[in-house]
Parts: C-alpha cells; structure tokens; sequence
C-alpha cells in the first residue's frame, strides 16, 4: 500500500498544451487528515497546509466540504451521490416523457385533420 498522499496525477486541461502541470488527486484518508490536522488548537489551515505542502484553499476548501456534507464529503470526480445519481435519472425520464407528449401531440392533430 502506497504512503504517498497523491493517488493519481492527471492533466490540467485536455491536449491544449504539451507540457502543462499535472493535477494532483489526493486521497480521502489524506484530505480527512489534512483537515484534521487543520482543526488541532493552534494550527488553522494555513499553518496545515504549509506543513503539508498544499495550498491553504485546499486545506480550507476540503474543511468545508467536509462540514457541508461528512458522509459523502471527498466523493471523488465522476462519483456521485445517490441524490445526484437520482436527479440525472428523473431529468431523463421527464425527457422521455416530453418526447412521447408531443409525438402524442402531434398524432392528435394529425388525426383531427383527417376527419371530414
């Protein structure tokens, strides 16, 4: 098991320009422990971030998150959370369901017309 808190590094932007930074992921345990850290008496996010070689919006950002929402805080990108999951599903029906109205609208008046 890696000590490394960087789980994967990734490109800044897509194949805009060779030889950009990379973007660093950092693990859950990591940014849980950052925050930790962040909150001990007499240490604040800028003195964790310092200690870990972050930026202190990071440190702060992820406290934040953290706050916000402890079960599902640090979900990762592309993970949702099953409210999101949930919302994604019902816009599409909703999407389907106009699509099959106005088919049905259309069929009507196709209908009328048709009638002397």
């Amino acid at each position: 098991m890696s000590t490394s808190p960087v789980g994967e590094q990734f490109p800044a932007a897509k194949g805009k320009r060779p030889g950009r930074k990379l973007r660093k992921v950092y693990t859950k345990e990591f940014k849980a422990e950052a925050v930790r850290l962040a909150g001990l008496p007499g240490m604040g996010p800028t003195k964790a971030a310092l200690d870990l070689g972050l930026d202190r919006s990071l440190v702060s950002q992820w406290t934040k998150q953290l706050a916000e929402s402890s079960t599902d805080a640090f979900h990762g990108h592309g993970v949702r959370t099953a409210q999101e999951e949930q919302l994604i599903t019902l816009r599409r029906r909703i999407t389907v369901l106009e699509q099959e109205r106005d088919i049905l609208k259309k069929a009507a008046e196709f209908f009328m017309k048709e009638q002397p």
